[in-house]
């Protein structure tokens, strides 16, 4: 069973609040009239009986909120299930995947994203949302972790992509037809910035140059790799325009959802 959890956290964003009231925002808009519930290979996501959506995981202010997501998603895991989570800033990343790790000790990491977030302590906060695969990377959470669409790196970013070994793909080397392959388990983390705001005005970072909404819905569905878990990060419903960019993250919910029941 794939479970869909909302994370519903943004006291570590840097910059704006409001990525909190994003779960129930994606859920609004993949239930809106104005689309139906079939991913692109016919999936009929409201017809199967493969998932459920268990709700928002009940936090406590920070820092307890972190030990908090850990547990609520090591609880699902423990029972079998897979788990889809739909944040919330992208500082959930780090206690979910430390859950994940548990089970698979050999986990790789897709994570699509503007932004590296491997800064060691940004703003004097470790865990910040610009933070959280810096403190997954040096407590060895993953096995291999793989970084597309950035296009913010700085000097200290790159030493930490070199210190833990991280493979980018910056945004100004991509190219169509890109292999992204995997060799076990694959836990994907979407942050919804990767794509151009002309695409996505409802994100905190406004970072031109992104990618368009038909390239991460490609790289989603072609990915090679064992989905075993998902991320969908960084709405913030506060600064979208008429739901456009709750309804792009409903377009990709759907789409992660219906590769993880492949």
């Amino acid at each position: 069973m794939i479970v869909v959890v909302g994370i519903p956290l943004d006291e570590n964003s840097s910059f704006l609040q409001g990525a909190a009231s994003a779960p129930n925002a994606i859920r609004d808009a993949y239930h809106s009239p104005s689309s139906n519930y079939c991913t692109e290979d016919g999936l009929d996501l409201s017809q199967h009986l493969g998932w459920k959506d268990n709700g928002d995981l009940l936090l406590s202010p920070m820092p307890a909120a972190i030990q908090e997501i850990e547990k609520g998603i090591d609880a699902q895991l423990h029972t079998g299930n897979r788990v889809l989570s739909l944040g919330g800033d992208h500082s959930v990343t780090y206690p979910i995947i430390k859950a994940f790790a548990k089970k698979y000790p050999d986990l790789n990491i897709l994570h699509i994203d503007a932004h590296a977030d491997l800064y060691h302590d940004f703003e004097g906060n470790p865990f910040s949302h610009a933070s959280p695969f810096a403190r997954i990377m040096e407590q060895g959470l993953a096995k291999r972790l793989v970084q597309v669409g950035i296009r913010t790196l700085n000097s200290h970013q790159r030493d930490q992509a070199e210190k833990f070994s991280v493979e980018l793909i910056e945004m100004k080397d991509w190219r169509e037809g890109t292999n992204l392959s995997f060799d076990g388990p694959l836990y994907i983390s979407l942050d919804l910035d990767a794509m151009d705001p002309a695409f996505v005005p409802g994100v905190s970072h406004y970072e031109p140059g992104g990618f368009t909404t038909r390239q991460v819905l490609n790289m989603i569905q072609q990915v090679k790799g064992n989905v075993v878990g998902c991320d969908l990060v960084e709405l913030n419903p506060t600064r979208d325009l008429q739901g456009m960019t709750a309804m792009v993250a409903a377009k990709c919910f759907k789409e992660l959802l219906g590769r993880m029941l492949q």
